[in-house]
């Protein structure tokens, strides 16, 4: 009996190097990927990165449960981002400590304006994620990917498991929702 326990010992770990000789290469292609992606929905560099970390950790750990390894960085994608999700509805404290950053006064006195501009400028940046923040998941994603991230549209179709056609029309319903909540600020900029 001691000489089965052995084998079967033998087997689990031969097993277990086998998965993680498969995980390396996928890891090193995608762990920037988890970040980005995670990051795009923080926006604070050290939760992304523990959310990153935690992602790769959960690929790790079911990367058995894959069936197909080609599908691995759509998988790690939405992992990143539900995660990230999770931890943002999770970290109420960090949110509010932005807005009181982002309201807090400016040396607006010194010459130039620069430091106006930069004000005006961040506050743009804050009603524009505000309103991506306030799209449904599924045109939230597509929009980051795409015009955030920098993805064409072949990429983020391959990421996420949908047809082209799919993204194009998310990512127009997202765009025509991101004017309508925005439009305020064109007639505001022209006053």
């Amino acid at each position: 009996m001691h000489d089965h326990v052995a084998e079967l010992a033998g087997a689990l770990v031969t097993s277990q190097r086998t998965d993680a000789d498969a995980f390396e290469p996928l890891l090193a292609d995608s762990s920037r990927l988890a970040f980005r992606v995670a990051y795009s929905v923080l926006r604070h560099r050290q939760d992304a990165e523990d959310v990153a970390q935690d992602a790769l950790v959960k690929a790790y750990r079911h990367f058995t449960r894959l069936r197909d390894p080609d599908r691995f960085r759509a998988w790690l994608v939405r992992t990143a981002w539900r995660l990230a999700l999770d931890r943002r509805r999770g970290d109420r404290r960090r949110e509010a400590r932005e807005q009181r950053e982002a309201a807090a006064p400016e040396d607006s006195a010194s010459p130039g304006g620069a430091p106006v501009e930069a004000l005006l400028a961040r506050e743009r940046a804050a009603h524009l994620w505000q309103a991506i923040d306030a799209l449904p998941e599924k045109l939230r994603m597509v929009v980051v990917l795409a015009s955030i991230e920098g993805h064409d549209v072949a990429d983020v179709a391959r990421l996420l498991a949908l047809p082209d056609g799919t993204v194009k029309s998310r990512l127009f319903l997202a765009r025509q929702r991101l004017k309508e909540h925005l439009q305020w600020m064109r007639t505001d900029a022209t006053r």
